[in-house]
């Protein structure tokens, strides 16, 4: 069928519905296994539950390296003292996670290390530049030296950059992508941005949302709090191509702090970035199904219901 020569069919599902998602590195790893309720489940038929848990040491799941596990409701942990294992829940709820309530200091220290790691990284796929948007309206000025995940609080994000991170690189990556533009804070908590040749500023509600999603990318980049891993989904959406040049340059500046994973459809984006610091991996699809083109899968296991 792959190579054509037979019609596409369809098969009879073997195994059960599944959504597993999981990471792994030099230090530890963490995997988790939903799936759907037992059939008998009259409430809630629909609303995934946590079928398999685990947590490990090192870059592959095995059972002298395992921490934590979860199957079904019950968890136990590995003690730190003896290598013995103690239950540490019998019945948990399909839908809490044993990262939440098994991470302790004594027995569950990985667990809590991994959680606040975790806690830590950001994803940035939301980030809203509609005519509603609340990154068009004045907001409270509060410390905020994390954007939030929908861009809102951009004016108190780039006020607080300016008050205790880099406020140089911000201004400068403003000006590089808009010709000698800067961008200001009003009274009310408003954004502005102020350009050559225009007699008034314009107001955030005045901006294109290719001008507005770039600001957003430069108060999230430039974090006075650079977290471990940022993720940004589609950073490109809605930007002109004389900005993808720009966007580059404020990610490998970026890239200095903190691990930047993008994921892009455009070609000029990926290729500015191609520069033999950052790891490319191109995906392909092929009868519904995607793959990494010429890369090596890395060695993984996943734990068993």
């Amino acid at each position: 069928m792959k190579a054509g020569t037979q019609p596409v069919q369809g098969t009879v599902r073997r195994g059960p519905v599944a959504l597993r998602l999981g990471f792994a590195g030099a230090e530890d790893g963490y995997a988790i296994d939903l799936g759907l309720p037992e059939p008998n489940s009259r409430l809630f038929a629909d609303d995934p539950e946590i079928k398999v848990e685990a947590v490990w040491t090192g870059g592959r799941l095995g059972r002298s390296n395992l921490i934590a596990e979860r199957r079904g409701p019950m968890v136990r942990v590995r003690r730190q003292d003896d290598g013995t294992w103690r239950t540490s829940f019998e019945q948990l709820s399909g839908f809490d996670s044993m990262m939440t309530h098994c991470a302790d200091p004594v027995d569950g220290i990985e667990l809590l290390t991994l959680r606040e790691r975790m806690r830590g990284w950001r994803f940035y796929d939301q980030l809203r530049t509609d005519r509603d948007a609340p990154a068009r309206r004045p907001q409270v000025g509060t410390f905020t030296p994390v954007l939030a995940s929908d861009g809102a609080d951009v004016a108190a994000a780039i006020v607080t950059i300016r008050a205790i991170g880099d406020g140089e690189a911000l201004d400068d990556t403003i000006a590089d992508a808009f010709d000698g533009a800067s961008i200001e804070i009003d009274d009310r908590g408003g954004l502005q941005m102020r350009q050559p040749g225009l007699l008034r500023p314009l107001g955030a509600a005045e901006l294109s949302d290719g001008t507005l999603r770039y600001i957003l990318l430069a108060a999230a980049l430039l974090s006075p709090r650079p977290p471990e891993l940022m993720v940004l989904n589609e950073p490109e959406s809605s930007l002109h191509p004389s900005l993808l040049a720009p966007l580059a340059r404020l990610l490998r500046l970026a890239a200095r702090r903190s691990q930047i994973i993008v994921v892009s459809h455009a070609e000029p984006l990926v290729s500015a970035l191609d520069d033999g610091a950052a790891s490319t991996i191109r995906l392909s699809k092929a009868l519904g199904e995607t793959g990494a083109e010429d890369a090596e899968a890395p060695g993984w296991t996943w734990p068993d219901r």
